[in-house]
């Protein structure tokens, strides 16, 4: 017997979100399957929320056509609800960091349309102090596996939270004003978004505050393009 089968034998393939038995690795069982959302064709292509009808080329939300965020593409792989939700937390608040590696690759799946070869990722930053308790940013996770995935560079530090946040609440108005200024380029790593075009990564996309406050900092630090992916796209039923 060889050692995969040994290994395989030993630690059968298991479910990412509840740990049953599958047919392969990094997949999710049958039931679990059914109860996470992945997101259709028919998204706003500025901030992934699901609309109804067709898909169309520049299809924009209601949202996005009176205020247009400081990015000129988003995209999202799955609804901010029961399974996307689990497997959401899992990876932000439970410890769950082997769950980067297939969670980033259904990103880089749906990526692909929004990068070039000179594309630089960049992960939404962590607060030291968050980092220090959290021990990891899932988004530099993220961010890594999709950059080594389409076979692209990657800056984990190229911005810069520098000031720590309470936790973002009330409406987006009241979210921005929290994140004024509280993410910029790095002193020094920032330099390298200048004249290239920049997918930033985040773990969740809610009101967008966070995301603009990224793309705001990546435009300072003179960035072409930015463009933006999340895991997750918490958004009212379409």
């Amino acid at each position: 017997m060889g050692m995969q089968s040994v290994l395989r034998a030993i630690y059968p393939p298991a479910c990412l979100s509840c740990g049953e038995m599958t047919e392969a690795d990094f997949a999710l069982c049958g039931a679990c399957w059914r109860d996470t959302p992945f997101l259709g064709d028919t998204l706003c292509t500025l901030c992934a929320r699901p609309l109804p009808g067709e898909a169309e080329p520049g299809l924009r939300c209601d949202a996005c056509l009176a205020a247009p965020p400081p990015w000129t593409a988003g995209r999202a792989v799955l609804r901010y609800a029961g399974g996307g939700r689990r497997l959401a937390l899992a990876l932000k608040h439970g410890d769950r960091t082997d769950l980067a590696r297939p969670l980033s690759d259904w990103m880089a799946g749906v990526a692909v349309d929004l990068v070039g070869a000179d594309t630089l990722v960049v992960p939404v930053p962590l607060h030291r102090g968050r980092l220090w308790t959290r021990r990891y940013n899932q988004s530099a996770l993220l961010a890594a596996r999709i950059a080594w995935r389409l076979g692209l560079a990657s800056c984990p530090d190229a911005l810069w939270r520098r000031r720590a946040t309470t936790s973002l609440a009330g409406d987006v108005e009241t979210r921005r004003a929290t994140l004024d200024g509280a993410i910029v380029p790095h002193p020094r790593r920032g330099a390298r978004m200048a004249g290239r075009p920049v997918l930033i990564v985040d773990d969740v996309l809610t009101s967008g505050a966070t995301l603009s406050a990224c793309a705001r900092a990546a435009r300072s630090a003179a960035a072409s393009e930015i463009r933006v992916i999340a895991l997750a796209r918490a958004a009212p039923d379409a």
